[in-house]
């Protein structure tokens, strides 16, 4: 990584620590020191420098500004006579970042926000802004989300992961509900990946049908097990599409559902006896278990018991793997973080203007976590390609627990 000498003039000091706009011209000072230092590094030459090295020359410079945490930095891009410079200070400028500040900014444009955003926007942007420069800014950040949740999908994707949360957004006057069903999945090579986001109206068969056929055009294939909650119009949605497909229930969902049935009296009691069920060592066990449990709680706890008889099968569908895989893909954990990560930027919007803005941050933020996610593989697949092809050696398929409508 190249490092760069900066200097920050004694003028800045004395704002720095008094107000948010010393923040921002040291940071706009910084990051113009950097653009220098990177033309030279282009060119071979500082300005006005007489070497056999140099690979061109400079042509000006083409101002551009962001809106940022700490106001609108103006940076000033060096420009090169054959325009060979380019740089990745506006590649860090991270697409969350931006979609985040957008959706505040149309908020205000529109006259939806309230007395909070309003004053969280001008302190971020710290400067007024029409309709047209919020829609200038959309056009640059758009194509690059929806490139992100409409590529093609590549490979096998044995695991695949679904949930949904809610959020509001505005439809003319009115303030509505929408659900976001986030997808991701598990490659063959072990990598995760998140396959795409979509906004319905509500969370039902209907939306997941469409979202899982979209995901299906797009190249999704190899998919054996689907990691869910119990909503019955996923399910039958899923049994649609994924047909041979395998379905885990989250046994946190399960576990959920269950304590809801209990009263507050029994509830430790019954959630360490379902502990124990969930977290057998293999299938014998965890009968021998449930028995147990059952036996325990007939009387004191009936309905919890009954969830749990109902439920068993499908969220134990996982111990037919390799033991090394069941911790991971026991529950839909990893698709709740991603759900954490968007409810912290949601919680500051409130209400969204409407959906495309909804989608813009969403997806903008779904696509960074998605390049965060292939550094660093999730799951060795070398054993559970083991145990999928002595499977179809022995004639069994792929299917464990039949996905069902």
């Amino acid at each position: 990584m190249a490092g760069y000498e900066v200097s920050v003039g004694t003028e800045l000091l004395p704002g720095l620590l008094t107000g948010q706009d010393g923040l921002a011209k040291l940071v706009e000072t910084v990051l113009n020191q950097i653009l220098e230092a990177q033309v030279t590094e282009t060119l071979g030459a500082t300005r006005h420098e007489r070497t056999e090295e140099r690979a061109g020359y400079r042509n000006g410079y083409r101002p551009r500004t962001l809106y940022t945490r700490v106001g609108p930095v103006t940076l000033l891009v060096p420009q090169t006579r054959d325009g060979s410079f380019s740089t990745d200070i506006f590649k860090r400028y991270q697409r969350s970042e931006q979609a985040f500040v957008l959706a505040l900014m149309e908020m205000v444009v529109q006259g939806v926000s309230t007395r909070k955003v309003s004053a969280i926007t001008e302190e971020l942007c710290g400067a007024s802004f029409s309709k047209s420069t919020v829609s200038a800014l959309c056009a640059g950040l758009d194509p690059r989300v929806r490139a992100f949740n409409e590529r093609r999908l590549e490979g096998d994707y044995p695991f695949v992961l679904v949930d949904a949360l809610f959020i509001k957004s505005r439809e003319e006057d009115r303030v509505v509900s929408r659900a976001v069903l986030t997808v991701s999945g598990i490659r063959a090579d072990g990598y995760r990946e998140i396959l795409g986001v979509r906004i319905g109206d509500t969370e039902s068969f209907a939306t997941w049908d469409e979202t899982f056929r979209w995901l299906r055009s797009r190249g999704l294939k190899g998919t054996m097990f689907i990691i869910s909650d119990d909503h019955g119009g996923l399910r039958e949605a899923a049994a649609r599409h994924f047909q041979g497909g395998s379905w885990q229930r989250c046994q946190v969902h399960l576990m959920r559902n269950i304590l809801g049935q209990c009263s507050t009296r029994h509830r430790a009691e019954v959630a360490a006896a379902v502990k124990l069920v969930l977290q057998a060592p293999d299938l014998v066990e965890a009968k021998r278990r449930l028995a147990e449990c059952v036996e325990r709680f007939a009387k004191s706890a009936p309905k919890a018991v009954a969830c749990l008889e109902t439920g068993f099968e499908d969220a134990m569908a996982v111990m037919a793997l390799p033991e090394k895989y069941r911790k991971r893909l026991r529950t839909t954990n990893m698709q709740e973080r991603l759900n954490e990560e968007i409810r912290r930027r949601e919680r500051v919007i409130r209400i969204f203007p409407n959906d495309e803005s909804a989608l813009r941050l969403i997806g903008a933020l779904l696509a960074e976590q998605n390049e965060a996610w292939q550094e660093r593989k999730y799951l060795d697949m070398d054993e559970f390609k083991e145990w999928a092809a002595n499977r179809a050696a022995a004639g069994e398929g792929n299917n464990v627990v039949a996905l069902t409508s």
